[in-house]
């Protein structure tokens, strides 16, 4: 595995992030694109072209030992991978859902089962608590991509636009965000802050990461209560929201005991990044408690700045602060070590604050019928553009350091 690997990811990034700039601009002044041709290839080159490639790379490093790693078939594997990421990159935006899109998709499906199966046989972990996190990801990883699928199947039988459809898009998106990204993000933080499973009694956790797993799957009703609104789905939802927040308040209780110290040792923007992705949780959390009450349910799908916002919070303040901070720990990636990277950083996160602080009061404004704010959209692009300036600034940080086998 490569360095360059690591600048491929977050160009990646960039290039999902000018994406989403002009997606921003298209509402400012006319741009010839088709809004939701680009969505799709926004989309997907973020989650499968940065945190998945980053996932793959985190995971191959720490959990696979020296020799396992250096296996030719995970290069290969990476580069097909990309291939595919590009193949998506470029057909997205340009076709939508279509011939060239679905094949780059579905290679990539077949990419990440090979991965799924090479990591579940080779994998080698420091305790049992990451083990089994890394394992629950990757199931919820294969089961997200039944969502896919069902897509397939309501475009061969004419059934798109369908609330069949819509559904299988929200499953494969629950799955990939509340299942796959957010346990091997768990696994990954345990693995490399595993002081803070010190003491930590086995049977407790599995008590801990079963509460964990069963929210996942049931607050899937709310997205599924979109379009086949019924009681058992909102009380599902509810169920599944109260059992995240039981297991937040558990974590967080574990965690405070013993994390002053190591937090403490961190750099200041590392401890951003720890503060910023903790934060995020929580509030993600938070907003889905308020999925409970049935107006905002309905809100958080019909009102597109909630919707947006939402993902953003997941995508941008919980999993990239953990990508960054693992990166961090990386010590051979030298990450934070250059003023580029610590600039990038900043600029980044600033503009993640300011997209959801609009976003979210825009939102609320929808929903209180108060208007807009002036000269939203404007703003909202000015703040945008912060995104893909500070990747910009982190990428030439990471091509200037000296080039490093990991």
């Amino acid at each position: 595995m490569k360095k360059s690997w690591l600048i491929i990811a977050l160009s990646n990034f960039f290039i999902a992030a000018m994406m989403g700039f002009m997606l921003r601009l298209s509402f400012v002044t006319p741009i010839d694109l088709n809004y939701v041709f680009l969505t799709h290839g926004h989309s997907h080159t973020a989650m499968l072209g940065w945190v998945y490639l980053m996932l793959y790379l985190l995971i191959i490093q720490n959990f696979l030992s020296t020799e396992k790693r250096e296996q030719p078939i995970y290069s290969r594997l990476f580069w097909i991978t990309q291939i595919s990421v590009v193949g998506m990159m470029i057909s997205f935006p340009l076709q939508g859902y279509a011939l060239f899109s679905i094949i780059f998709s579905t290679l990539h499906i077949f990419c990440s089962y090979f991965f799924c199966y090479k990591i579940w046989k080779e994998h080698q972990t420091h305790s049992y608590y990451d083990g089994i996190l890394l394992k629950a990801a990757l199931i919820f990883m294969l089961v997200s991509t039944l969502g896919i699928w069902c897509l397939g199947l309501a475009g061969a039988t004419g059934t798109k636009n369908t609330a069949l459809y819509q559904s299988a898009i929200q499953f494969f998106l629950h799955f990939q965000f509340n299942g796959w990204f957010l346990f091997a993000v768990i696994a990954l933080f345990i693995n490399q802050f595993h002081e803070f499973t010190l003491g930590i009694d086995q049977r407790k956790f599995n008590y801990f990461i079963t509460l964990l797993i069963l929210a996942t799957v049931l607050t899937l009703g709310l997205p599924l209560n979109w379009y086949y609104p019924h009681p058992l789905l909102y009380w599902l939802n509810t169920i599944g929201v109260l059992l995240q927040l039981i297991t937040l308040i558990i974590a967080g209780w574990h965690i405070k005991k013993r994390s002053l110290l190591h937090i403490r040792q961190l750099p200041t923007v590392a401890k951003w990044l720890l503060v910023l992705g903790s934060f995020s949780l929580t509030l993600k959390i938070v907003m889905q408690c308020l999925t409970i009450w049935p107006e905002m349910a309905a809100a958080s799908h019909h009102i597109r700045n909630f919707t947006i916002g939402f993902i953003h919070l997941i995508m941008l303040g919980v999993i990239n602060s953990c990508l960054f901070l693992f990166m961090y720990k990386t010590p051979y990636l030298n990450f934070l070590k250059s003023k580029a990277d610590i600039s990038g950083i900043v600029i980044f996160i600033t503009g993640f604050i300011l997209t959801e602080l609009l976003l979210f009061l825009q939102g609320m404004l929808y929903f209180l019928g108060n208007g807009m704010i002036p000269n939203y959209h404007l703003i909202l692009l000015v703040a945008s553009l912060l995104l893909p300036l500070g990747l910009l600034f982190i990428i030439v940080g990471n091509v200037q350091t000296k080039k490093i086998k990991i």
